[in-house]
């Protein structure tokens, strides 16, 4: 980047939080672009819809800059992008890398989706009504993510050498960051916090090969940090992997911890996590996936983990969510059938294509304390979940659990304290080793 800078004060952005910005920011990215640039905000608080950074362009909001999202559906345009792994014409993010090279997002300041007026459109502000209430009562649970359309905060889509950096994101309207169908992707001191809506996912990589993700505090709904690869018919159809992906040093809040899947289409491998602290979240590690998702996953390292008050620190759920995961039209339905809805009910065929595969992992190294469930394994019985290396392991929990569905899994160093006196429970188990160390205890507290 070359040191050109372009206030956006300068061609007519207003930071007083009343004033919409957007043409205006828009405008001193686009001149950033032509000359290779720095946009840059004097500080306050701009009120904006959907911004598109360019390639050579830093977009720079520095402490005391609060790029706050508008309030109005149609301040973000939909576009043909991928969204919970299906291609679909969705609204565009608050913030949005579509097709560019070569881009920067710093700085220290705030990113505000204002998302309670998209959180209650999809649950009601009571978390039991709005439009999933209305999906569910016709059997349509499946569809109501997908047709309540949310902006997300930062979307890196087809691009490369995208660094995104320091900035602190609240209140997303859905997911916060999504990196889907890029390369060379860097994200580093980022700070999530206040997402409390539906699927307000941390940092999803989808896709996408050669990410760092590191130095992060994510707090949230949903997943905290989750790679996908696409769902599906139209997952494997398009046969996009997610792979060479590192994600360390990072700190987790409330949400449902590191994650593989539910979209696991077009095959994951390659990604390590480490050097991880969770605390209070609802997992630790999961898998997720579904019978017909499809897709290998292989080549997946998890260690130096620290997990306290985490309730399922080793989830491995792979038929995970069936009203959410399995699509179909009911018989008796007799609305309108968007397009999206016929890609995500067309059948996966032939049927076995749908069964995902998870092979040759490695987690060591991990402790946790005040758990509720040390395993809780349940894998397919037509592709068990094999060749996966346990070592270094400390878990205090209410009960060890259970494991269902694997193979040739060793278990070296990996010790249970538990306040149920049941052993961990097996199904379908073959030429696996088990937990060497169970021991008793009547209070969880390590």
């Amino acid at each position: 980047m070359q040191n050109n800078y372009f206030n956006v004060h300068d061609y007519g952005a207003i930071g007083d939080g009343k004033t919409r910005a957007t043409e205006a920011i828009q405008s001193a990215i686009d001149k950033a672009a032509e000359a290779g640039g720095v946009v840059v905000f004097s500080p306050g608080v701009y009120l904006t819809g959907s911004l598109f950074v360019k390639s050579n362009v830093e977009l720079r909001i520095d402490q005391g800059v609060e790029i706050r999202g508008i309030v109005d559906e149609t301040a973000y345009p939909e576009m043909w992008s991928r969204v919970a792994g299906v291609e679909m014409n969705w609204p565009a993010g608050l913030i949005n890398v579509f097709h560019q090279k070569n881009v920067k997002i710093s700085g220290k300041g705030l990113l505000n989706g204002q998302g309670e007026y998209w959180w209650n459109k999809y649950w009601g502000e009571d978390k039991l009504g709005g439009m999933r209430k209305d999906y569910e009562a016709q059997g349509l649970r499946w569809a109501v993510d997908y047709d309540c359309k949310r902006p997300r905060m930062i979307i890196v889509h087809e691009s490369s050498e995208v660094e995104l950096t320091g900035l602190t994101i609240k209140r997303s309207p859905f997911w916060n960051v999504h990196i889907c169908y890029s390369h060379h992707i860097q994200v580093n001191g980022l700070t999530i916090t206040e997402s409390k809506g539906p699927s307000t996912d941390g940092i999803d990589i989808d896709s996408s090969e050669h990410v760092l993700v590191e130095n992060c505090f994510v707090d949230c709904n949903d997943d905290n940090l989750c790679i996908k690869a696409g769902r599906d018919y139209d997952g494997l159809r398009v046969k996009r992997p997610c792979q060479d992906v590192i994600v360390r040093d990072c700190v987790l809040g409330h949400g449902e911890g590191i994650t593989i899947g539910s979209e696991t289409s077009g095959d994951i491998r390659n990604i390590e996590f480490y050097n991880i602290k969770a605390n209070k979240t609802n997992n630790g590690f999961r898998l997720k996936s579904a019978k017909t998702r499809g897709g290998l996953i292989k080549n997946i390292k998890v260690h130096d983990i620290e997990m306290t008050e985490v309730a399922h620190p080793l989830i491995f759920e792979l038929n995970w969510h069936p009203k959410y995961s399995y699509c179909e039209i009911p018989e008796d339905y007799n609305g309108e059938v968007p397009e999206h809805w016929k890609v995500l009910s067309k059948k996966v065929d032939p049927p076995e294509l749908g069964i995902p595969e998870f092979k040759n992992m490695e987690i060591f190294n991990l402790q946790a304390s005040n758990a509720k469930i040390a395993f809780a394994v349940a894998a397919f019985l037509e592709k068990p979940i094999h060749h996966v290396n346990f070592h270094d392991i400390e878990i205090y929990a209410k009960s060890a659990g259970y494991i269902k569905n694997i193979k040739d899994w060793k278990m070296s160093n990996v010790r249970l304290h538990i306040e149920s006196e049941e052993d961990i429970i097996t199904e379908n188990c073959q030429n696996v080793e088990l937990p060497e160390n169970i021991t008793l205890q009547k209070k969880v507290n390590k």
